[in-house]
Order: C-alpha cells, then sequence, then structure tokens
C-alpha cells in the first residue's frame, strides 16, 4: 500500500479582463489521494463530453477554415478548467447538460473573486439573471461573448452554451481566431491568452492539453524488447482497470483494503494501487517487488531525480515523493513508458491509464531493474 500525501486544494481567481471566461472561483489544480490533480486522460471525462469535443475538432474547420492544429486535448484543457467537464450534471444524448452551469454574477461584489462590473447583455437569456452577467455553461461563456461565436452543433436550430455540443464547437470557433495554427506554442497560448486574460490561468490551461495530449497517443512499442517489453505490456493490458486502494499484487488485480487518509475503500473494487501494478508488471518477468512503492525504490539500480526524466529508459520504475532526496517520503511509483509517458494507476476514482510523467509531484527519480 503506497503511502499517500494529502494536498489542500489550490484555487485562483482569474480576472475577467477582457477575456471571454468569467468564471472567476476557479479550482485549478484540486488534488487528493495520490497528489495528483483529478483527471489527465481521457477516463476522467465523461464520454458524453469528451465526444463533444472530438466532434468540435473535427468540425470547426468549417467556420474557421484557416485553423491548424485543433484537436480535443485543447478544448479538453479549457473544460478541465473551466467547469471539470460537468463533472456531477447530466449530459442527455443530445448533449444538453443540466442543472446548468453559472459563473458567480460580475456585479463587483468581489464574491468568488470577482470586482469587475459587467452589465447583463442578455436579458437573462442564457445567464438567467437580467441583473447583471455571469458566465455560462461548460465552457463559461460570457453572454456576449456566445452571441459572436455560438454556433449549432447538434443540428437541433439552436446555438446553446448549455449543449455540450455547442459549447465544444462556440470554443474552437473562439480559440482558432481567424485562423490560428494551433501546432505552435506560442499560438496555442495567445487562443489561450484570449480565453482569459491570466498568466497563471493560461500555464494550467497547458498543462492540463499537455497531460490530455500525453495521455491520448498510442504507445511505440517497437523499439523495446525482451523483459522489458514484456513488463511494458503486462502494465498496458491493464488499462481501464480500476485503482483500488491496497489493491492488486504479483497474481493481478484484487480487492484493496480500508482506508486512504481521506477515507476511501478499495475493500469492495477489485484493481491495482499504484505499486500492485507494478508488482504485477514485473512479476510477469520474473521479478518479484516489494509492495510498497518505497521499498520498490531500494531495487535494481537507482536513478537520481537530479538527473530529470531524460535519463529514464522504458521499463524503469519512476517515483515521487513528498520530500524528494528522502526516499522513505515516496509516495507513489509507476511505470516509465518513453516520451515522457508512464503507465499509471493514479489514485481512487481512477483507473490504469497513460500519464505525461510530470503528472504527478514530487519527481524522485527512478529505479531500473533490467
Amino acid at each position: 500500500m503506497t503511502v499517500l500525501l494529502l494536498l489542500a486544494a489550490v484555487c485562483c481567481a482569474a480576472p475577467v479582463g477582457n477575456a471571454i471566461s468569467a468564471y472567476a472561483a476557479l479550482k485549478t489544480g484540486q488534488q487528493n489521494d495520490g497528489g495528483i490533480a483529478e483527471g489527465g486522460s481521457a477516463a476522467d471525462i465523461p464520454p458524453r463530453m469528451l465526444t463533444a469535443y472530438k466532434k468540435a475538432a473535427q468540425q470547426v474547420g468549417t467556420y474557421v477554415p484557416g485553423c491548424r492544429g485543433m484537436r480535443w486535448p485543447v478544448l479538453a484543457g479549457i473544460a478541465k478548467v473551466e467547469s471539470n467537464h460537468a463533472v456531477g450534471r447530466s449530459i442527455a444524448d443530445n448533449g444538453d447538460i443540466r442543472p446548468k452551469i453559472y459563473g458567480v454574477l460580475l456585479n463587483g461584489s468581489g464574491r468568488g473573486g470577482n470586482t469587475t462590473v459587467v452589465p447583463d447583455t442578455d436579458g437573462g437569456t442564457w445567464d438567467g439573471t437580467a441583473g447583471g452577467e455571469r458566465a455560462v455553461g461548460p465552457f463559461q461563456f460570457l453572454p456576449s461573448t456566445w452571441e459572436s461565436v455560438g454556433k449549432d452543433a447538434n443540428g437541433d436550430q439552436a446555438a446553446d452554451p448549455h449543449n455540450a455540443d455547442d459549447a465544444a464547437l462556440g470554443a474552437a470557433v473562439y480559440l482558432c481566431g481567424s485562423g490560428r495554427n494551433l501546432t505552435r506554442r506560442a499560438q496555442l497560448e495567445a487562443a489561450i491568452w484570449q480565453y482569459n486574460h491570466s498568466r497563471t490561468y493560461v500555464a494550467n490551461v497547458l498543462g492540463w492539453i499537455d497531460q490530455y495530449t500525453a495521455a491520448a497517443k498510442d504507445p511505440d512499442l517497437e523499439s523495446v524488447s525482451g523483459k522489458v517489453r514484456t513488463v511494458i505490456e503486462a502494465a498496458l493490458a491493464q488499462r481501464g482497470v480500476p485503482y483500488s486502494w491496497g489493491g492488486g499484487n504479483a497474481g493481478g488485480p484484487s480487492y484493496g483494503i480500508c482506508c486512504t487518509p481521506s477515507g476511501k475503500s478499495g475493500a469492495h473494487i477489485k484493481g491495482f494501487d499504484c505499486s500492485g501494478l507494478t508488482q504485477y508488471a514485473y512479476a510477469r518477468a520474473g521479478i518479484l517487488l516489494p509492495r510498497t512503492a518505497a521499498a520498490q525504490a531500494g531495487t535494481g539500480r537507482r536513478i537520481p531525480a537530479q538527473l530529470g526524466t531524460s535519463a529514464l529508459k522504458p521499463g524503469d520504475l519512476v517515483f515521487y515523493a513528498t520530500a524528494p532526496g528522502h526516499d522513505t517520503t515516496i509516495y507513489h511509483v509507476g511505470i516509465y513508458l518513453g516520451h515522457r509517458r508512464m503507465i499509471n494507476a493514479p489514485r481512487p476514482g481512477a483507473v490504469v491509464r497513460l500519464d505525461a510523467v510530470d503528472t504527478m509531484s514530487g519527481y524522485a527519480g527512478g529505479a531500473r531493474l533490467l
């Protein structure tokens, strides 16, 4: 069972400025069991929302022919920060989201961090109040901005910011501008800055885009062979298996135990925690690992954190600690896949998946056993 770090939620207030978004009470990086901010792969996005992002990325060329490089991870990065992908809402087959998502009333009251008065522009049509303006929908559009970029993406003859398809396409149109090339980092950053004039916001969204991009790529194992390939293929075969606190061992997934420091139990979940997954994958290559992440750091040849992640090779164990440099504080382990990605069992509520190697906090180096 891994030792977990409990971190407090991190919130930042994004200024309105001339930005599209006015969602001022952003929970940008709330962390819980396992030290990972919730999300990072398609497995954490409601399927209907993911469908909307992919559909919008395909449709946007009809409205902005000069746009290049629009991808679903770009839209997912924005929606993650703005509404956490509407998690907890009901999303109908046609994309309608209920209950509707409203930001704080922008009346300068200071509530939620808003200090700017934004006059009403829609008479309450989209934001439910004629007493001022508030951002709406999973992409948190100001009604005035929605009037200029809103599109009907689901064919019901209405452009509704509370509809997943319409909102995702509207966001894609807005980010594309007059024809940006979003494969260029500077232009992608400019697009996000246009969405919200906050450098903290831009950095946060870019971080999520990078995580979703890494998780979306299929692994290339052509250059991997022997026992390294055996370990990696064994771990990859467990993608989608639920995280279970204390679950998993050399024999495969198992029911876990109770309970994490925040009260999450694995007792009724058959799956893996982080060190259970590594123990299972290495057992397929004939290597028996200790059960905890901290103990696994004592196996093989240690790769110091100061060498950076570029020193890692496919099949290496990769560790994370509350106090990097002190292996007794290691709380998490994954299996390095290459190209700055790892196979990861991140936290309760998630599944085994591919993540960027910097998804977890406190990189503490690796260990090479093969």
